[in-house]
């Protein structure tokens, strides 16, 4: 006759085994992700782990015979030097301008390409060829057909139009950067957010539309909402690249009228200056910074358009 004791032996072991099959299965998982998870760790944290080992040198390639450890130096350095702080400020306001125009410019583009209409897989393909251009093609182009005070279409806009011609790299650097950032990251922000748009539940549009909420009261109260995760997304990347930009900065302004970004400085200290040490230190100062923003970026944006949208 089986004893209670019995009983509870062979249900402590079933659990024990399922706890064991439960565990050899998580652990198959794990197995097969990891060659993967080391490729990334190698291919990301490796760099940079390199890069502050760097960070704590005194190398400049001038002087090769002259190297040796420093520890904090070139960061006091980086932090004193006058160059850093003006270098962080363009940065955030570069990124700032540039991530929140594209985003309210996607945001148009993608609800008005969200209808059917004639042409609209033709449109939404010419809407996506800026963000296909490499940077620097697009630097070029603006600073040449659009910009130059001589050919550029918008300086023959103002003559036609009577207004004085505008030499916008020098008189008006920072708003070049942010017109071209803006017009190439307007499509990779629009298709984020057509994406979102197209996954709403459309039955939800026509309840509100019966009960008379009207298009602005359905927009901001029922779509922004359900579009948030999406602007996430948008922010967070596109605030993540922008950070990184140099093309437009070294072809457009060279870093001059308050445009020298931190991706610029970094490549003045090390492919002009040639000093390694300090190149490092402020490529380590870039991440945290790039972490700092896009974190900040998200926060505040979020709670704007949750705010608008409880209205």
């Amino acid at each position: 006759m089986t004893t209670t004791t019995d009983l509870d032996r062979v249900e402590a072991k079933a659990a024990s085994d399922k706890r064991r099959i439960i565990r050899r299965q998580a652990w198959s998982s794990r197995g097969l992700l990891a060659p993967a998870v080391i490729f990334l760790v190698l291919l990301t944290q490796v760099p940079f782990l390199v890069t502050i080992g760097f960070s704590t040198m005194k190398w400049n390639l001038l002087y090769p015979a002259d190297r040796g450890f420093t520890g904090f130096d070139n960061y006091k350095t980086a932090l004193t030097s006058g160059n850093l702080w003006p270098s962080i400020v363009a940065t955030v306001l570069i990124t700032a301008f540039s991530v929140v125009l594209s985003l309210l410019f996607g945001l148009l583009f993608a609800v008005l390409l969200d209808r059917q209409f004639r042409g609209r897989a033709i449109a939404r393909t010419l809407m996506i060829t800026p963000f296909l251009i490499m940077p620097a093609a697009a630097s070029l182009i603006w600073k040449y057909s659009m910009f130059d005070t001589n050919i550029g279409m918008v300086n023959w806009l103002f003559k036609t139009l009577g207004l004085p011609v505008v030499s916008w790299g020098t008189e008006h650097p920072m708003a070049t950067v942010v017109i071209v950032l803006t017009w190439q990251f307007t499509p990779f922000m629009m298709l984020i957010l057509l994406a979102g748009l197209q996954g709403q539940d459309k039955a939800i549009l026509e309840a509100a539309n019966v009960d008379g909420a009207g298009t602005w009261r359905t927009f901001t109260w029922i779509t922004l909402p359900h579009l948030r995760m999406y602007i996430e997304i948008g922010v967070l990347l596109g605030s993540v690249i922008i950070l990184q930009v140099f093309d437009p900065i070294a072809i457009l302004t060279k870093g001059t009228g308050g445009t020298k970004t931190l991706a610029y400085l970094l490549y003045e200290r090390a492919f002009i200056g040639l000093d390694v040490g300090e190149a490092a230190a402020y490529g380590v100062v870039t991440v945290i910074l790039t972490i700092i923003v896009a974190t900040v970026a998200l926060r505040t944006l979020f709670k704007v358009f949750m705010a608008g949208g409880s209205r």
